[in-house]
Order: C-alpha cells, then structure tokens, then sequence
C-alpha cells in the first residue's frame, strides 16, 4: 500500500518557483507560532503572495490540532489550489499533505527539507538543506 497518497515531494526552489509561475497556487506553512516568531517565516511579498499559516501541531503540547482543516480554510485556502505545504524539516508538513489530499485539497505537495533542513553532524538545523539554505526569500518574525 502506498501511504503517499499526496502528490510529491518538492525542493524548496522548485516550491518557490511554482508559486511564482501560478497565480492560485498558495504556501501553507505548518510550523507553531513560536516557530514563525522566532525562527522566521519565508517572505514571498516578492512574488506578490504570502504565506498562509496553520499550525498543524500545537504549541506546547505538540498535539495534532484538530482545527488545522478549517485553519487553511480560513486563511483562504481552497480545493483545486496547488498547495506546498512546509514545516521545519519536512515531516509534519508530509502528514499535512496527506490529510489535506484525503480532504479534496490540492494537488497537494511537500517541501522537502523544509524551512530549516536536516540536522548537520553537531545536530544543528539551518545550514544543510531548506528553504533558507537554499538562499530563498524570507524574514526573521
């Protein structure tokens, strides 16, 4: 059985480039609130978009966030979109992804790597892969 019922995995370059080449299609950004203010957030102002945000796990307790369908929903997000989902490393972003094709949405796709990439050999996120390695735009929160 295949368990990647969503449409794919992505680079976060070749996310950013779809989004600048199709006008309906939107990044949702699943991280937590305190991800968003204090890690930073990708700033596509120049593209003329921005992301949507939902968190799809809860701060603190790191619950899945039963509301996260209708938080997309009412950050505008809807069925037909191309959708990129994008989380810290590329995990919960790929559960969302999932969900959210299971719920009609989409296509729905994964940021690989996502925001901040892998884990480097001390441990450290933000400079093997992600958005942000990968010299994209954004902002600190």
């Amino acid at each position: 059985m295949n368990d990647k019922a969503y449409a794919g995995d992505i680079l976060p370059a070749d996310a950013f480039n779809a989004l600048k080449g199709d006008t309906d299609a939107v990044l949702v950004d699943v991280r937590t609130e305190p991800e968003w203010q204090f890690v930073g957030l990708p700033d596509l102002s120049g593209i003329g978009k921005q992301a949507m945000l939902a968190q799809w796990q809860t701060f603190p307790g790191g619950q899945p966030n039963p509301d996260f369908a209708a938080d997309c929903e009412a950050a505008g997000l809807k069925k037909g979109q191309p959708v990129y989902f994008l989380c810290r490393s590329g995990v919960r972003s790929m559960h969302a992804a999932n969900a959210m094709t299971a719920l009609g949405f989409g296509p729905c796709y994964n940021v690989a790597q996502g925001f901040e990439g892998d884990k480097d050999a001390e441990g450290h996120r933000g400079r093997v892969g992600g958005w942000k390695v990968a010299g994209l735009p954004w902002q600190q929160g």
